[in-house]
């Protein structure tokens, strides 16, 4: 007998526990149903390991369980991947802000020993997050847990590494890069633009010779150090006469020449712009084309140099006003108009990220080629399907991917430089002990780290041991995980890293295996708050994914999310949603419990011969919403197959199944069976309170019985017309009745006789049908007619029309009520149509006032129809 109440969260981490501990997460732990061919493989998006779990992850981490689940039940091997990411920005941020807070830096610290504190910390807080998944039910592969800098991975970067570097994809060069002055290097989209209030400054250039001066408007002030050119559009017949003409930068004993170039936009501002090649993106295009000299005005902190003459040593921004003051003092200053414009801000720490040219290493873009052509070929499937047209967009644009950054913690750029002959090498070696060339052992390795997103990159298949050698053989890999599982059968991921992340996976993926990474890639939603607004600490509205499992559970919230994940739209999260899911939670154990108030005990289905009406008509409503919840699973439609587990349980086998089984005790039994395999069903959405019920009907435990997440999903789709039919009457007659007793004042109550006319049944089925329809319509005699009874009230249905006799009821107050109603609502329908038909109310009422009006008076209208038909059928 179940217990009095279900303890969701003290039953969650038990459950979890014994889960864990049996390997049920594990690619062999459902060998018994494994069939022959049937692979499935998906990869966790590898959280931060300085993480903490949000409500965009458990959105990702809900919906890849319930597929992960679904397959290793319908007996696919199955691997789902976890691991976490180094993260090195912002993992070297935290710990660089530890160090601050002791009064020290890293530099102090030295590269050997703040490494050594980054490991640390990255054991201390590597469980945290998933830690945290655990909470949320999920089921990855934990024994194979990776870690983007463990050792098998290191291998497998420097593997891919020295493949593209040998093949002249790597490059090294002085390029114009994303610089953000605290965290070095940016790739394009590591870089968040915004809009920004700043203005614009108009400065007189003078000409050298003392003529006179052109008039220069820019945002950026404290960049003119760098100016190595004026430039104007060659079609300004203005300036035609000024071309060649040397101009002299204020404030600076510097003269550069006024060039001509399509880049101006002539209608814009003067139509005379300053060239500044190493700050900016445009002029250094401009700088390439007319052979400009590069001059880089501040330095790698953003501190400006000696070309900033008395200006040396302030940082860039700081230094704009007292630059500005200066240029008024000295006349240069024509004026200053507020502009908004867009900033590009560092995605990490939110710095104002400049142009800024230095040294880095490039992936180049030819990388991407084939991978882009075998995803327009239809290789890969997005879902939903629009995301193509986004992917193309970016890449599209592509450029080549700066792939190294000015950091300490990450994969150490597998370059060495021999200080003897100047060669450079890749080497797969921690430390070659000599240069190739000239066998000098003075060897320095190249300081800069790898992007984080280079070895994530590689994630779908350094995880399954490419490139690691045979560290971790047997343990974190198996030797045939790539023929096995890859390409990935499915990527679950947010729509925002499309371009960090998954385009770099498919080019890496297709480049060294030839195929790409994923068949299927469902990219969904951001999760906002109920009334549709971003979450944001600042607004207060953050929802806290382990605030809402201990509040409600794990399985009200995956089943909130699920049922809320529509392809392509935002999720709305509210505490009505999980509210409502809580009563849907009550419904389950409420049905297993008055279940179980009849039989102690129930069978499972399969194998069990049905043999009342109700069972069979069941176990056929049943094979339909497995025919659906499968379709809609293998369609990723979370939100279908979750909204028709939802109506067959709570409307069809609650609303229905329970209530005609009072009339028919032989069918419990059958009933229970059937609400086992609606656990299975369940199961993948709702692990935790499936399992629980599904013990409880079998009078077993998990502590010593199989787990219902390693029992065959149901499969059977069969439907049986005989009984679909013949319930469906039922069902109808008896709605029709309680209909036609609303109309006589007897809702709730129990009446002495209906009659119910069917047309084209059977003796024997109207027998069948009697029971069912005397017990759930409330009445003590039904009769079955082929004729229309007079003196009586009725209700036409779908499949049959009923009556009640009025002979016995006194329906003068019933008429004299409904008489009363008629009045109003004719007053009312006089008042609002007159008022609608005075011109000159219509005139001057506003259009909402005339609507609400309209509809006030079509509703008065249609309320009116349905009295007046009572009366009728009543008179």
């Amino acid at each position: 007998m179940a217990s009095e109440a279900y303890e969701p969260q003290n039953t969650e981490n038990k459950f979890y526990k014994i889960w864990e501990e049996r390997k049920y997460f594990e690619v062999d732990a459902n060998k018994a149903i494994q069939q022959e061919g049937k692979n499935f493989s998906i990869m966790m998006p590898p959280p931060n390991v300085t993480g903490r779990l949000h409500i965009g992850h458990a959105l990702t981490f809900t919906l890849q369980d319930i597929i992960t689940r679904y397959k290793r039940m319908d007996g696919y091997k199955t691997l789902w991947q976890p691991g976490t990411d180094h993260a090195g920005i912002a993992t070297q941020n935290v710990v660089e802000k530890q160090l601050l807070a002791e009064g020290t830096t890293k530099e102090e610290l030295g590269r050997e020993k703040f490494l050594e504190r980054v490991w640390a910390w990255k054991e201390e807080s590597a469980g945290i997050m998933t830690e945290q998944l655990r909470h949320m039910g999920v089921s990855p592969s934990w024994e194979r847990e990776r870690f983007t800098m463990d050792k098998g991975l290191q291998k497998s970067v420097k593997e891919s590494f020295l493949h593209l570097y040998n093949e002249g994809l790597i490059i090294r060069g002085n390029y114009m890069v994303n610089w953000c002055t605290h965290d070095g290097a940016l790739s394009d989209i590591e870089v968040e633009h915004e809009d920004h209030d700043g203005k614009f400054y108009h400065i007189k250039y003078p000409f050298a010779d003392g003529s006179g001066h052109v008039e220069v408007a820019t945002t950026r002030p404290e960049t003119y150090f760098g100016d190595t050119a004026v430039m104007v559009h060659p079609d300004d017949t203005r300036y035609t006469a000024l071309l060649g003409k040397k101009i002299r930068l204020p404030l600076l004993d510097r003269e550069v020449t006024i060039i001509a170039d399509t880049h101006v936009d002539m209608d814009f501002g003067t139509g005379v712009v300053k060239v500044t090649p190493a700050h900016d993106q445009n002029d250094y295009e401009v700088g390439k084309r007319h052979d400009l000299e590069f001059i880089t005005v501040f330095d790698e902190k953003g501190i400006l140099n000696d070309y900033a003459g008395e200006f040396k040593g302030l940082e860039r921004i700081q230094a704009r006003e007292i630059i500005v003051k200066r240029l008024e003092e000295e006349g240069f200053m024509v004026k200053i108009e507020d502009h908004k414009h867009q900033v590009g801000h560092c995605y990490r720490c939110k710095n104002i990220v400049e142009p800024y040219i230095s040294r880095q290493w490039f992936l180049r873009k030819e990388v991407a080629d084939k991978s882009i052509a075998k995803t327009n070929a239809g290789e890969a499937t997005f879902f939903p399907p629009h995301w193509i047209n986004s992917y193309n967009s970016w890449m599209g644009e592509l450029r080549d991917w700066c792939i190294s950054r000015q950091l300490w913690w990450g994969h150490q750029i597998p370059i060495f430089y021999c200080d003897d002959c100047d060669h450079e090498f890749a080497s797969q070696e921690d430390a070659p002990s000599n240069c190739p060339k000239c066998s000098s052992k003075n060897l320095t390795q190249d300081p800069d780290v790898l992007d984080t997103w280079f070895s994530s990159a590689l994630w779908p298949f350094s995880t399954l041991g490419w490139g690691n050698g045979d560290t971790e053989m047997d343990k974190l890999f198996q030797s045939n995980d790539m023929k096995d599982f890859y390409p990935n059968t499915l990527l679950i991921t947010g729509f925002d890293i499309l371009f960090f992340w998954v385009a770099r996976m498919m080019m890496m993926g297709e480049h060294f295996n030839g195929q790409l990474p994923f068949n299927h890639i469902y990219l969904h939603a951001l999760v906002r708050d109920e009334k549709g607004d971003k979450m944001s600490k600042s607004k207060g509205n953050v929802i806290d994914p382990l605030d809402m499992v201990n509040t409600y559970s794990a399985d009200i919230l995956r089943f909130t999310l699920a049922v809320s994940a529509a392809q392509g739209r935002d999720i709305r999260m509210s505490t009505d949603k999980l509210e409502q899911n809580r009563n849907f939670t009550n419904k389950l154990y409420n049905a297993s419990k008055y279940l179980q108030m009849n039989v102690e005990t129930f069978p499972d289905l399969s194998g069990f011969c049905l043999e009342t009406d109700l069972g069979k008509y069941m176990a056929s409503r049943l094979n339909f919403a497995t025919k659906e919840v499968r379709s809609y699973m293998d369609e990723y439609k979370f939100n279908d197959a979750a909204l028709v587990l939802y109506k067959f349980i709570w409307n069809e086998f609650c609303g229905w199944g329970i209530e005609l089984s009072k009339a028919d005790k032989d069918s419990i039994v059958e009933l229970g069976a059937i609400f086992k395999e609606a656990m299975k069903l369940l199961h993948p959405f709702m692990p935790f309170i499936t399992e629980y019920l599904y013990h409880e009907l079998s009078g077993t435990s998990l502590e010593t019985g199989e787990s219902i997440m390693l029992m065959p999903y149901p499969h059977k789709t069969k439907k049986r017309e005989k009984e679909e039919r013949k319930f469906e009457i039922i069902m109808d007659a008896i709605v029709s009745i309680r209909r036609a007793k609303v109309l006589v004042d007897l809702a709730n109550q129990k009446i002495e006789k209906a009659f119910v006319k069917i047309d084209g049944i059977s003796e024997q089925d109207k027998t069948a049908m009697l029971p069912f329809i005397l017990r759930l319509a409330k009445v003590t005699d039904v009769e079955f007619t082929d004729i229309k009874i007079e003196n009586s009230v009725s209700d036409i249905a779908d499949t049959c029309e009923t009556f009640i006799p009025t002979d016995s009821i006194d329906l003068s107050s019933i008429i004299a009520k409904l008489t009363k109603q008629d009045e109003k609502l004719q007053k009312e329908i006089d008042k609002v149509g007159g008022m609608l038909k005075n011109e000159r109310f219509v005139a001057n009422a506003p259009e909402d006032v005339l609507a609400k009006n309209r509809e006030a008076l079509e509703d008065a209208k249609t309320k009116q129809v349905k009295v007046q038909e009572q009366l009728t059928s009543l008179e």
